[in-house]
């Protein structure tokens, strides 16, 4: 069993970064979900891929890890650059396209 360690984006949906700083360890899938036949949820009977844990350093999730014998992989952070963007620009007279209303 082997378990993903990574830090999740920011919601794409707001501006914030709410839920994007700390790190997560996920465990991997142990074995294929199912389609429950009468009800028509899909199922599986591997209940250590509900369990999120989460961490403030990579080094602390690496740690816990190690400590419990669990193999992993971490997947490095993407940090996004911020975009440097000012409203003056909207009406400088070399923009690529022209501004209107």
């Amino acid at each position: 069993m082997t378990a993903r360690i990574y830090r999740p984006a920011r919601n794409a949906m707001q501006s914030g970064k709410g839920k994007s700083r700390n790190w997560v360890l996920v465990h991997e899938l142990a074995e294929s979900k199912q389609i429950d036949p009468l009800m028509g949820y899909t199922t599986s009977g591997d209940t250590r891929q509900q369990v999120r844990l989460s961490f403030e350093t990579q080094e602390e999730a690496e740690a816990y890890a190690q400590k419990n014998g669990i193999a992993y992989s971490v997947q490095p952070a993407h940090d996004a650059t911020p975009k440097r963007v000012s409203y003056p620009d909207n009406f400088r007279s070399d923009r690529k396209t022209p501004w209107t209303h």
